[in-house]
Parts: structure tokens; C-alpha cells; sequence
């Protein structure tokens, strides 16, 4: 892990203050750690917190230093891991949808990429999830199914995002298969 470059796309579910704790869990791996979030992220996890934890700049907007944000910070990460996958997230991408920096870094990305979801059961079950969720697959992104259990909502089922170092692992194992040029 060490000296690898981990891009982390942090979206505006509940479970991004687990993209925290595994943000933490990469960069005391040795792992460089770049972070780009959703508006509704910035709501519920400061961009603050990722800084102090990475030691980078976070992104928040489409627009802003450089002449091409998502393309830039896409260049130079590995592997990309969105923590958590709202249902948004996986409809955008399922579809090639970009209006915004995270949709835009998974589009321009060229690389491994991981998607962790995270919603309540019911959104989750539903059968535009579960086909987006399939179409991400059959386009080759590496899918975290989502655990079960209590859920911020008060009900007790599927769609809890995996736990930090369950997606830890994913991202290491995804990173053994790329040839470190560092």
C-alpha cells in the first residue's frame, strides 16, 4: 500500500463518515490519498476532516484550480473507490452521467474502479438499483455488497454499507494487480 495512489469519491449518504475511518485506515497503510466529494457529502462529513487526514487539498467543485479538476486528480490516482454509493451515484454512473466532480472522475477515470453502496433497504431492493448495479458490473466496476443490519433510518436490513476494512481490502487487492512503478 504504500506509495499507492488511492482516489476516494465520497458521496451524501449517511454512511460517508465511514469513508473517514477508511480514508485513515489507507493513509496510515502508507497509501496517498486523494478525496473528491459531492456537495451533499460536504454536508454530513467536512472536507476538512479528509485534509487533515490526507494531507491534500479535497475537491468539491467541477471548476477550480487547474484547467481540468476531474481530469487531473483521475491521472494521477491508481485505483477509485466511491464511498458510499448512493443510489444517485450508481444511476449517474450506470448511465454516463456527469454533472458534477465525483460523476465527472468516474467518467474520465481509467483505472479499477470499486463502488461501495449504501442505502436504505428498500432503495436498495429496488429494481432500478439492482439494474444499475448490473450494468456497473458488466462494465467491469468492482461492486462491495452492502451488509445487513441497522440502518440510520431505524430499520433493520440490506443496503448498510461494508465496513471500512472490508473496503480496505478491496482496494489492496485491486492494487496487487497493478505493477508499482514507484
Amino acid at each position: 500500500m504504500k506509495g499507492r495512489e488511492v482516489l476516494i469519491a465520497v458521496t451524501g449518504g449517511i454512511a460517508a463518515y465511514k469513508a473517514a475511518a477508511l480514508v485513515s485506515q489507507l493513509a496510515q497503510a502508507g497509501a496517498c490519498v486523494s478525496v473528491v466529494m459531492t456537495r451533499s457529502a460536504t454536508k454530513l462529513v467536512g472536507p476538512k476532516t479528509f485534509e487533515a487526514l490526507t494531507g491534500r487539498p479535497v475537491g468539491t467543485a467541477g471548476f477550480g484550480p487547474g484547467a481540468h479538476p476531474h481530469i487531473d486528480v483521475a491521472r494521477k490516482a491508481e485505483v477509485l473507490c466511491v464511498v458510499p454509493a448512493t443510489a444517485n451515484i450508481i444511476a449517474k454512473a450506470a448511465l454516463g452521467l456527469a454533472d458534477d466532480l465525483v460523476s465527472t472522475v468516474v467518467l474520465a477515470f481509467d483505472g479499477p474502479v470499486i463502488f461501495a453502496p449504501a442505502m436504505n433497504l428498500q432503495m436498495w431492493s429496488k429494481p432500478p438499483v439492482q439494474r444499475n448495479i448490473a450494468q456497473l458490473r458488466a462494465d467491469g466496476i468492482v461492486v462491495i455488497e452492502p451488509g445487513s443490519g441497522y440502518q440510520s433510518c431505524g430499520e433493520i436490513g440490506t443496503g448498510r454499507m461494508a465496513e471500512p476494512a472490508a473496503i480496505f481490502d478491496a482496494i489492496a487487492k485491486q492494487l496487487a494487480a497493478i505493477p508499482y512503478a514507484g
